[in-house]
């Protein structure tokens, strides 16, 4: 198949084109790549400037000069609403005119949109805790920003999320958590969990010590999102630690590094600290277990579950709550015994859910059964 895949955020499509690109599919990547991540495309497609004018250079490049580059493909993947940078409404054009000159378009869940916000603020939803709200109250996110809820909600952005849903030929979830938001929308044969890949080649393990003097905690941070991710709640504990054994474990912190000079700080770590509002693991902790360390991220039981694992457990689980997050941090700084199994159990998990070859799979047999199915409706 020819395809196309359009956006970015963490080095996703990236990923995701050098995993299918290894099955012999013909792949080709547009985006601006992920912004200050600087991740590879074939096509770039970032806004130069954040003026009115820097916009509509972008949307006569899309429409005008990029046009026959991103035609003719059997499968396009738009990375959320946020696949191109500019309105709402421009969004859906640019969404329309890929469906046009394309035999199918699919939607890569792998970040926020409205429906995943209103999901999140739901009194009933599926997601008890979130980014927006926790177990029926405001989160830190929401009372620091409620502005921020407000636009995702806006009626513009309501509107372009409304248009592609009920126009895309299928919708692939990288996490637990987008794809109970999926099912609310879309029927069970028009969406698949694929989960994210990773390189697990490229990405060799790198031995942890059987029992370390001093548990070295990694923290990377974007400084615009740590309210978001609770990296905010896992600094403030993690310094806790430290302070008060300070001659068991140290805390590094790293912030807004390109993608492989970050990868070249993370290997130095024993435990990485990344989010607290997840279910699941996703990229940043994905990387350190394939690198056979410890990960402080969402790890919850219905997520493994979902996944069909039944012994593997190597998430170290946080839940948005200062107390429990410093007292799991401090069992894992006081049990450094503990740190080198985990470490290859948490390898195995990636190699066995998210490889390149297993995430790749999943992608192709979702797309060829929309195919099929879209062929027998002509």
């Amino acid at each position: 198949m020819r395809i196309l895949l359009v956006g970015d955020a963490s080095n996703y499509h990236a990923a995701l084109a050098e995993a299918l690109r290894r099955l012999g599919e013909d792949v080709t990547v547009a985006s601006d790549g992920s912004r200050w991540m600087d991740t590879s495309r074939d096509i770039d497609i970032s806004r130069h400037g954040s003026g009115p004018l820097s916009g509509l250079g972008l949307w006569l490049r899309m429409r005008y000069g990029l046009q026959r580059r991103l035609a003719d493909f059997d499968v396009v993947s738009i990375a959320t609403l946020g696949f191109v940078s500019l309105k709402p409404a421009r969004q859906a054009a640019i969404f329309d005119m890929l469906r046009r000159n394309n035999r199918s378009v699919f939607y890569t869940s792998l970040g926020t949109d409205t429906f995943y916000v209103d999901e999140c603020m739901r009194p009933d939803s599926l997601l008890p805790y979130n980014e927006w709200r926790i177990f029926g109250r405001p989160s830190p996110l929401a009372l620091a920003r409620p502005e921020t809820a407000a636009a995702w909600q806006s009626e513009d952005l309501r509107r372009a999320c409304r248009h592609v849903y009920d126009r895309i030929d299928g919708a692939t979830s990288v996490l637990y958590e987008y794809d109970r938001v999926l099912g609310r929308y879309l029927t069970p044969d028009r969406h698949a969990y694929t989960g994210i890949p990773i390189d697990t080649d490229a990405l060799r393990p790198v031995g942890l010590p059987d029992r370390p003097d001093k548990v070295r905690l990694f923290l990377g941070r974007h400084r615009h999102r740590m309210v978001e991710k609770g990296t905010d709640l896992l600094e403030a504990a993690a310094r806790s630690v430290v302070e008060s054994h300070p001659d068991k474990a140290e805390l590094v912190i790293v912030e807004n590094r390109p993608y492989d000079e970050y990868l070249d700080l993370m290997k130095s770590a024993h435990v990485v600290l990344d989010q607290v509002y997840s279910y699941t693991p996703a990229t940043n902790a994905l990387l350190a277990m394939a690198y056979g360390l410890n990960t402080v991220s969402g790890g919850e039981e219905e997520f493994y579950e979902f996944i069909g694992e039944p012994a593997l457990r190597p998430v170290i689980n946080v839940r948005p709550d200062y107390e429990q997050i410093r007292h799991t941090l401090l069992q894992t700084v006081l049990h450094p015994e503990l740190l080198a199994p985990r470490g290859r159990e948490s390898r195995e998990f990636v190699v066995k859910h998210n490889s390149y070859d297993v995430v790749a799979g999943r992608y192709l047999d979702f797309w060829q059964r929309r195919l099929d199915h879209k062929d027998a409706q002509t």
